[in-house]
């Protein structure tokens, strides 16, 4: 077998995970990432305490990344992108934007997601009023230490709203997927609000609850019964503003009928979008995208990870809405299909 490294694209947890693998496994690995520094988007975005750990994500995924670049197996491009990808399987052939040639024994995708961005959802006021923003950024006050402040004047809220489903389950927007993390990430972002402001009241606005596998009781009912968050069933129509607070009206779908409520802050709980690079990915790699524009898998039980392209692999968020521990258990996987060339094999036996 090839003795080549394994590209891998995207320095993130997935990627980052990916590559710790291989290099454990005494092979190669090239991680490739464009943007200056390692880490995707929790390091990135400045995301404060991770679901489930409750670790901060400077120092879980942070020394993940220092893993990496303490490892001699693995060599790191920043500031760098993909621009050709020709050859087969145990013979591939990179070409980087700075410059670089990487001859690759196979490829891993670790590419992530794009936070949706809420301009695509007007009518929920960001953009129009200062104090409605995302969960990002209410991540990035958290981690700041400086607490949750109003953008527009500086002040500590009294009444938080957080809206779910900002960007997910909505068709009329052309997104039709659930962001799977959504819930869970805001239920957590509620008791933090809670514990840094004991004052501060926090309303989720919710279409139904998704706290899958263990986290219901951990943060859906705990954030009622010992954070005294407020859950209100209902489907908005519009944020707006009186002239002092903000506004949330809409439809109370447990008793059907009409609410408004003021708020000094309103939080769009965004959700994620396919990589906004993913067109251009999947004609340098000459992969298939599936319908919503997140890179396709082939097979799902007889190959891990494998792509439309023998000895091509996806990995994370890069194949659709993802939980970082599951996009790290995920780049392992593809780690070691990539290793063996799982579904390369496959696709060959079948010819």
């Amino acid at each position: 077998m090839s003795e080549k490294p394994i590209l891998i694209v995207g320095g993130g947890p997935a990627g980052l995970s990916a590559a710790h693998a291989v290099a454990s496994s005494g092979r190669q690995a090239v991680i490739v990432d464009k943007a200056d520094r390692l880490g995707g988007a929790p390091i990135l975005q400045g995301y404060a305490k991770l679901v489930p750990s409750h670790e901060w994500a400077k120092d879980a995924i942070g020394g993940m990344v220092t893993r990496v670049q303490t490892n001699a197996n693995i060599t790191v491009h920043t500031g760098a992108q993909v621009q050709s990808f020709a050859g087969d399987p145990g013979d591939f052939l990179a070409a980087l934007s700075d410059g670089t040639k990487i001859e690759a024994d196979a490829a891993i995708l670790a590419t992530g997601f794009t936070h949706f961005d809420s301009l695509n959802k007007p009518e929920w006021g960001f953009g129009t009023y200062p104090d409605v923003v995302t969960t990002v950024q209410v991540e990035q006050m958290i981690s700041s230490g400086k607490g949750i402040r109003c953008p527009s004047d500086g002040r500590v809220p009294e009444r938080v709203a957080i809206l779910l489903c900002v960007g997910s389950r909505d068709r009329q927007i052309g997104r039709e997927w659930c962001s799977k993390i959504c819930c869970t990430v805001s239920a957590n972002m509620a008791m933090e609000i809670r514990e840094l402001s004991p004052k501060t009241n926090v309303y989720v606005y919710y279409m139904d609850i998704r706290t899958f596998g263990l986290y219901e009781g951990e943060f859906y009912w705990k954030g009622q019964e010992e954070a005294r968050v407020k859950y209100i069933k209902a489907r908005i129509a519009e944020v707006t503003s009186d002239g002092k607070r903000l506004v949330v009206k809409g439809e109370d779908t447990l008793v059907k009928r009409p609410i408004t409520i003021p708020f000094d802050m309103v939080v769009q709980a965004i959700g994620m979008d396919p990589n906004v690079d993913n067109m251009t990915l999947g004609a340098v790699f000459g992969v298939d995208l599936n319908q919503y524009g997140y890179i396709g898998k082939a097979a799902a039980y007889t190959t891990t990870g494998q792509t439309s392209r023998p000895g091509v692999y996806v990995c994370g968020a890069a194949s659709g809405p993802e939980t970082i521990d599951d996009s790290i258990a995920q780049g392992q996987a593809a780690a070691i299909a990539a290793l063996s060339r799982q579904g390369v094999r496959v696709a060959q036996a079948a010819e």
